[in-house]
């Protein structure tokens, strides 16, 4: 066992022939880097980084067996003798440093985005546009000849091992429910048959490769879909992939077409470690934990109770590539913590962007930026403790500037502070015990309760000012808006300033919008508390419902408020909100009775409320609260003449402002300056 604040996460262990230097595996997620020019180069330096950061195991992103299982018709996922050599930069350097790493092999099956698409029976997918071709035994047997020859082609390359998975509602996972498999051949029917192809593609791959090889799998601990497997089907899966010759099991929970969220922020914390626990207790190949860890504390606590043996996790090293070594070394309050907002990692890489981290700027593109010491320390002055201003202070600070922000509240974080209070993005407040602490190992002067201004910045010796003082709520010109008392801000409201009466209207529909509507209806245990998120969706604990589902999930408590969503666009409601988190909000309100109003044009307001008209029709929204979320506008100040003054976040651009951009903004002048 090792010693240090977290023993049992940073202790080693023996996965197959392979002793892992600790329990921590860097989950497999795609970046899309992939598609780069230069591909190899900077996957070397995103994996080099995390594997000199202490993680034990490194997984991949996902790669193709052959044609047909790729995500994209064209992407650059199909394992190839060029594909391999590419990546042998990526052994070296992991190797180098002192880390394992497998290679993920991915058939998607019927979730793929390509008309090529294959699955066990021609069963659409809820979420695809394309229904699948069946597979033909012959078909099968070529599956499982190409699974073997992507394993062969990883070990050629330095790979310790493969990750298959066999989990998410992808090919494996297909053919294991009768969800998608209707065969009546060996390959579908009873259990044994529905298990046949994931049990002989490892028994394949451990002939081919040897016990030295590392296996590990990927498997659906709760499928969480009607027609999933039951935890009796999963244990006997997990006990014949064991016989065949797997080494290490990687759980996961859900499939990509399950209505239940699994990773965004409105999941609790380790919420779903029973699925996990239930599985381990019947193995004898250690079990990792997956979805929602993203604490050192939260991990060693799951392995301390023996609800895990190792833990899996994605994101929390998109957020910070040295997670491993500071939490080894004492330094968790330095973590930056993954904040499970999806914005650019899942949202980007559904809509074919390359990934990024909103609180890391510069995840993934290790190579593109130079944090390098400055050549000519300069004393600079930052006004503004939002997103923007913390994110510039700290990196010119930790590059030798002599930096002072100034902050006109009385604590840092501007907006992060407000997002702290809704229903869900309470891990906000993680950013902001990062940047306090951050502040303080750069060295930053703080100044709170000071509004910085020409007269505050003169005779100082600064050479440069940045303004980050953010953005005001903008308030639309409306008729009988001005003067009534029913009228509140959204930040007035968020910050516990006012209060709503019990009849809502919010004018906006997009994410602060969003945000308002959580905070008044949604009760704050549901993400926080993963009975009572388990209690909400319907969850069976106990796995042994079919998909780990209830018949009757609980219905939701009566809210306290009954509310009106505005729009002026038509269309569906919050069409502007991220690809993987937008459904999750609007579900969650449609449950609790909000009703959403779009092609929205408003006319005016009086005391019998607010009059809108749609299309042909004219309408009054009765209200006690009108609460308006209508955009921002920059809030500028003044600063002495002659100094170079940089804008940036809300400062410089109020639209479509959000933390994302601000900390990029203020990362890249931090490097600038």
């Amino acid at each position: 066992m090792s010693t240090g604040p977290y023993p049992t996460l940073m202790s080693p262990i023996k996965v197959g022939h392979t002793v892992l230097r600790n329990r921590v595996i860097m989950g497999g997620m795609h970046t899309r880097v992939e598609f780069a020019e230069n591909a190899g180069e900077r996957l070397a330096g995103f994996y080099g980084a995390r594997a000199r950061g202490g993680v034990g195991l490194i997984i991949t992103g996902g790669y193709s067996p052959n044609a047909a299982g790729g995500y994209d018709a064209d992407g650059p996922f199909l394992m190839t003798k060029d594909q391999a050599a590419d990546l042998e930069q990526v052994t070296e350097v992991v190797h180098a440093a002192g880390a394992k790493i497998c290679l993920q092999i991915s058939h998607t099956g019927r979730s793929a985005r390509h008309e090529g698409l294959v699955a066990p029976s021609e069963i659409r997918s809820p979420i695809s546009r394309f229904t699948p071709r069946a597979l033909s035994h012959d078909d099968i047997i070529q599956t499982i000849d190409d699974f073997a020859n992507c394993a062969r082609l990883a070990r050629n390359a330095g790979f310790d091992g493969v990750e298959i998975i066999g989990s998410g509602g992808y090919l494996l996972s297909e053919f294991t429910t009768r969800r998608a498999n209707i065969r009546d051949d060996i390959w579908g029917g009873s259990v044994e048959n529905r298990h046949r192809l994931p049990v002989e593609i490892v028994r394949r791959i451990r002939a081919e490769q040897g016990a030295g090889f590392l296996i590990t799998y990927r498997i659906g601990a709760a499928d969480l879909v009607e027609d999933g497997q039951t935890g009796a089907e999963i244990d006997q899966l997990a006990a014949a992939l064991t016989g065949a010759g797997v080494d290490l099991f990687t759980g996961y929970v859900g499939w990509h077409e399950s209505r239940i969220p699994t990773v965004a922020y409105p999941v609790p914390r380790a919420a779903f470690t029973y699925a996990i626990n239930r599985l381990k207790r019947g193995l004898s190949v250690p079990v990792a934990a997956c979805n929602r860890i993203n604490t050192p504390q939260v991990a060693d606590d799951i392995l301390s109770r023996g609800e895990a043996d190792m833990v899996y996790m994605s994101r929390p090293f998109l957020a910070d590539a040295d997670f491993v070594a500071k939490a080894r070394d004492g330094r968790a309050d330095a973590i930056n913590t993954c904040i499970a907002c999806n914005q650019l990692c899942l949202d980007h890489i559904m809509t074919d962007r390359e990934a990024g981290c909103l609180v890391n700027p510069a995840a993934a593109r290790e190579t593109q930026f130079d944090e390098t010491p400055a050549a000519r320390p300069r004393k600079i002055a930052v006004i503004g403790g939002g997103p923007a201003g913390l994110s510039c202070a700290t990196t010119a600070a930790a590059r030798g500037h002599d930096v002072t922000l100034f902050e006109a509240a009385d604590h840092i974080g501007g907006q992060i502070n407000l997002a702290c209070h809704v229903p869900g993005k309470t891990e906000y407040n993680e950013l902001l015990r990062y940047y306090r602490t951050r502040l303080d190992t750069t060295g930053v002067t703080l100044r709170t309760g000071r509004t910085a201004d020409a007269e505050t910045i003169a005779g100082q010796g600064f050479d440069a000012v940045v303004v980050a003082s953010g953005s005001l709520p903008r308030q639309p010109s409306l008729p009988g808006l001005a003067g009534d008392a029913r009228v509140v801000m959204y930040d007035d409201l968020l910050a516990g300033r006012v209060t709503a009466g019990p009849r809502v209207a919010i004018m906006g529909m997009g994410g602060i919008g969003f945000d308002v509507a959580k905070f008044l209806l949604i009760p704050g245990e549901l993400a926080t508390d993963p009975e009572a998120f388990q209690s909400y969706y319907g969850l069976d604990t106990s796995v042994q419902q079919a998909g780990g589902l209830l018949e009757t999930p609980v219905p939701a408590q009566g809210p306290h408020h009954q509310v009106t969503m505005l729009q002026r666009k038509p269309g569906r409601p919050g069409a502007s909100l991220g690809v993987s988190t937008g459904w999750i909000g609007r579900s969650t309100l449609q449950q609790y009775g909000v009703d959403m109003l779009t092609g929205v044009t408003y006319s005016h307001l009086d005391a019998a409320g607010l009059h809108i008209e749609q299309g042909e029709k004219t309408a009054v929204v009765a209200l006690d609260t009108l609460v308006i979320c209508t955009g921002q506008d920059p809030h500028p100040v003044a600063v002495q003449s002659g100094l170079p003054v940089h804008l940036i976040g809300g400062a410089r651009s109020a639209a479509e402002l959000d933390a994302a951009r601000a900390i990029d903004e203020g990362y890249r002048l931090g490097l600038q300056l």
